[in-house]
């Protein structure tokens, strides 16, 4: 049975017993605690919490999962993937235990003929919780389990919380025997590679209110609703419905494998056994592949693009690890363009929007690769040179095998993406080994170091439960739409987290009113600013945001004023600040159009900023706009808001949105009812909370200001709108002026005025260096007559001053030749240009067949000035850092000379 139709009889049993069917949540989602959705109940939390009350009683979804903690160990086991889709079924108040494991059973038990799993119910294992006797009676006496098919575990394994304060309780785990070719009889407790997990049932009865670890915690009392949140891995019910040995073999996982098995003409489980710590290396790494490229699939697809921190660092990593492992399967050619299709392909079945949205994709992936290509050159030179050092370095001290630094192999690791694995081969190759436990403390303290945040992140979630309280008084009217001030009341003030009756003078808190004309900040849109105007004079409006859904809060600034809490207030926006948040707004939905127009559908947006008169708009895009390019994007933004293209929002469901070919911006979580802004009909059409013009005339000038790379296959935009665009352009128009003025001439003369000066500028370096290399040519023959003999050849060391490195090096060729070949000669040279030191060393057949070597010379020249060099054995070159050490860099090359010689 496909994955695809594992998946559509999940909704199709649930709907059938009266779920609501839930679309996926993108994989980013609006949560302090998490990179990604890294569970199916993630979308349901604020039900959960009782931050809003949920609109359905039960509800069914396939949610996108991505987990990256145990990264390390996929393709070892046959349990760890980072991409997956979690199955869930959800009852809120509704029906609880008993139901939730009627429901899984007869799932998985029906026939496949009649709709279900068809899976045989003799080798399914149920785990419950040590005291929870009631889902234990449940499926002893009801579903009829047998005792010695049923575990009791404890709160590790059977007792889920979210690890902060919140709603918890005890859980049921199903379990499959896959036979005794997978591992030890006995059951889950005994095995997890033959008994595979496959479906987890948790019963929230609990309110925790501390939460020390997964074990260690306290609970408050019971929830005021049962609820039941249920997950059944979609892969792993492929597994065991596909009869094969794990994830990475299905029918959306294997065909990635089978063409990186292809390309590298490796034989995949040729040289493993069933059990996946049987894998052979090849195996893991072409798992690696198949895993890594469609969890990166999935990733560029929500929206998601590579970079050093955060989800960019995570899916940069993936995408690099893909890439490392054909190279250790022997593939040193592009490999991702022959691999992420086939994903593509496999995928779209579940999600069509994958191929429409392919040529954006593939574009980031693809450039990451090519960027990843580049880094391991430049990581290769940089690791050449520690190699060496640690040669030196270890030879300096009297022997023994040189090592490299766990600080450098971090480095090469953690500045330049250069894998550790990369670096013990090649290190190795050369007769180096690598302080890797030194590597491996480093990497374990930046672990540690993430986990502090995130922990710190995640005790800070615990501060939203003063927001739940005060949205539980009732949710703010937010009439942003509807105009610019609201006589309001005060409904909450919080200080420091904590709720206070009064805003004292000269603190600065947070307020919350029952009604508000404020925009919150999302979706790129910064807050609306404005005072809020109490009983005794008005406070200034700091920020605007959303902690919780339906809940507005404003940073109010006390001055000599306070306010209280049951306050008649006013909230009042700046006029001026809101007109030109508009402008901005809606500038940048003109430019994403404009883009789509110039450079084609697949130049989607991927991230936007807008403030008032400014607005940056990032893009899927590979190479950078040319001039030309950006002048028409600027040209075909500005017809639009000539043309008066009328600007319009209306709400509809997401799926009528999308079928009416409404854009939706990446990472976003939209309700079923969404906002839709039009300007000048299909032109411009996209999901959008944010506020605009009526007509697009009232954007005003649009001109853009910067292009450029924020990361592999994304380019960002910047802009300036309304009168921050006419004052931008009125200070070029006096530039321009000034300009003209310096140089005597009409404005419309001044380009071919600074051509010719930029030509007479250039013909005079040239002049001055010819001059220059004259008088160096000149002075060479004295040069000559300063050569020392070092046991029959000829140094010659010289400072040449001020000279650039192409000068340096051809004063030392023209040297070598004046001291000719009679003998052996070796001359060595340094300048510094632009405060760098450079040295170049030549060196002729004679000196060579003594053992003397430009390229070592170089090396030990360039360590001094604290560089680094190399080069071939007649000529080599090298440069560092400090300028003061040139002559003791001179004064080492003949050192080294002496020391060869003797």
């Amino acid at each position: 049975m496909e994955t695809a139709e594992i998946r559509r009889r999940w909704l199709k049993f649930f709907e059938d017993n009266d779920h609501v069917v839930v679309p996926s949540a993108p994989l980013i989602y609006d949560d302090p605690n998490l990179l990604f959705v890294n569970a199916g109940m993630v979308p349901m939390k604020p039900y959960m919490l009782g931050q809003q009350t949920p609109p359905w009683p039960r509800a069914t979804s396939v949610q996108k999962c991505v987990r990256t903690g145990d990264i390390e160990e996929v393709g070892k086991t046959s349990r760890h993937g980072t991409f997956f889709q979690m199955n869930g079924n959800f009852s809120f108040g509704d029906y609880f235990k008993e139901r939730a494991i009627e429901l899984a059973w007869g799932l998985v038990t029906t026939p496949i003929a009649d709709g279900g799993y068809g899976l045989d119910p003799e080798r399914v294992w149920p785990t419950v919780y040590e005291d929870d006797d009631e889902a234990y009676a449940i499926w002893h006496e009801k579903i009829g389990i047998p005792v010695e098919r049923m575990t009791r575990r404890g709160k590790e394994d059977n007792y889920w919380n979210m690890g902060v304060p919140g709603p918890g309780g005890p859980c049921s785990e199903l379990f499959y025997d896959r036979g005794a070719q997978y591992g030890a009889e006995g059951g889950p407790a005994v095995d997890e590679d033959r008994y595979m997990e496959f479906w987890n049932l948790v019963f929230m009865q609990d309110d925790l209110s501390q939460v020390r670890s997964k074990a260690d915690f306290d609970i408050a009392g019971p929830l005021p609703a049962k609820n039941i949140d249920t997950g059944m891995g979609l892969e792993r019910m492929a597994t065991l419905l596909q009869g094969k040995d794990n994830l990475y073999e299905i029918d959306e996982v294997f065909p990635v494998l089978a063409k990186a098995a292809e390309m590298t003409g490796r034989k995949y489980g040729e040289k493993s056994g069933q059990a996946a710590g049987q894998s052979h290396p090849d195996d893991v790494h072409l798992r690696v592949v198949a895993d890594h490229v469609r969890s990166s699939l999935m990733l560029i697809g929500d929206g998601v693009t590579p970079g050093n921190e955060g989800r960019g660092y995570v899916l940069r990593r993936m995408l690099r690890r893909a890439v490392r492992a054909m190279r250790l399967l022997g593939y040193e050619d592009k490999a991702l363009p022959e691999l992420l299709p086939v994903s593509m392909d496999r995928m779209k079945a579940s999600y069509p929007e994958l191929e429409i949205d392919f040529p954006r994709i593939s574009q980031i992936a693809y450039g990451e690769e090519d960027a990843f290509r580049r880094t391991l050159g430049a990581g290769t030179v940089i690791l050449d040179t520690a190699v060496t050092k640690a040669k030196q370095s270890a030879a300096s001290t009297g022997g023994g095998q040189a090592t490299l630094a766990g600080e450098q192999a971090f480095q090469l690791h953690d500045t330049y993406g250069f894998p550790i694995d990369l670096t013990l081969e090649m290190a190795a190759e050369q007769g180096v080994q690598v302080d890797e436990p030194g590597f491996r403390r480093l990497m374990q303290e930046q672990r540690d170091r993430a986990k502090a945040d995130a922990k710190s992140k995640k005790a800070g979630h615990a501060h939203t439960e003063v927001w739940r309280e005060l949205r539980a008084l009732g949710a703010t009217d937010w009439l942003a739409y509807q105009g610019l001030s609201a006589d309001a009341k005060i409904t909450g003030i919080v200080v420091d987290g904590v709720q206070v009756p009064e805003l004292r003078p000269g603190q600065t808190g947070q307020v919350v009113l029952d009604r508000t004309t404020f925009y919150a900040e999302s979706g790129g849109q910064i807050a609306d600013s404005g005072v809020i105007a109490g009983p005794y004079g008005e406070l200034p409006v700091r920020d605007v945001q959303r902690p919780v859904k339906g809940l507005v809060v404003h940073t109010v600034e006390a001055g000599e004023h306070g306010l209280t809490v049951g306050d008649a207030v006013e909230a009042k926006v700046d006029p001026e600040w809101r007109v030109s948040a508009c402008q901005a707004h809606s500038g940048t939905h003109v430019v994403h159009a404009a883009l789509r127009q110039v450079l084609g559908p697949s130049a989607l947006q991927s991230g936007s900023y807008n403030k008032p008169g400014y607005l940056r708009l990032d893009f899927a895009w590979n190479s950078g706009l040319s001039a030309a390019t950006r002048s028409e994007i600027e040209e075909v933004s500005n017809l639009a808001v000539r043309q008066d293209l009328p600007v319009s929002a209306q709400f509809m469901t997401l799926p009528e949105a999308r079928e009416w070919g409404a854009l939706a911006l990446f990472g976003e979580t939209y309700d079923e009812q969404v906002r839709v802004v039009e300007i000048g009909g299909p032109w411009s059409r996209e999901l959008c909370g944010g506020t605009h013009v009526a007509h697009s005339s009232q954007i005003g000038a649009l001109t853009l200001t910067g292009e450029g790379s924020v990361g592999s296959g994304v380019r960002r935009v910047e802009a300036l709108v309304g009168m921050e665009a006419l004052r931008y352009l009125a200070k070029e128009r006096m530039l321009v002026a000034e300009l003209s003025g310096m140089v005597g001439a009409q404005p419309g003369e001044l380009r071919d005025k600074v051509d010719a000066l930029l030509v007479r500028v250039k013909d005079a370096e040239r002049e001055i260096a010819r001059l220059k290399q004259e008088q160096v040519q000149a002075e060479a023959a004295s040069l000559v007559e300063q050569a020392q003999d070092i046991s029959a050849v000829k140094v010659l060391t010289h400072h040449a001053g001020d000279l650039p490195a192409d000068q340096v090096r051809s004063l030392v060729l023209s040297l070598r030749a004046r001291l000719g070949d009679a003998s052996g000669s070796v001359v060595a040279v340094t300048g510094v240009n632009a405060g760098r030191p450079v040295v170049v060393i030549a060196t002729n057949q004679s000196a060579r067949d003594r053992g003397i070597q430009a390229g070592a010379l170089v090396k030990q020249a360039a360590s001094v000035l604290g560089g680094g060099g190399g080069g071939k054995p007649d000529v080599a070159q090298g440069g560092g850092q400090d300028p003061s050490k040139v002559d003791e860099a001179l004064s080492a090359v003949a050192c080294a000379i002496r020391q060869t010689l003797d």
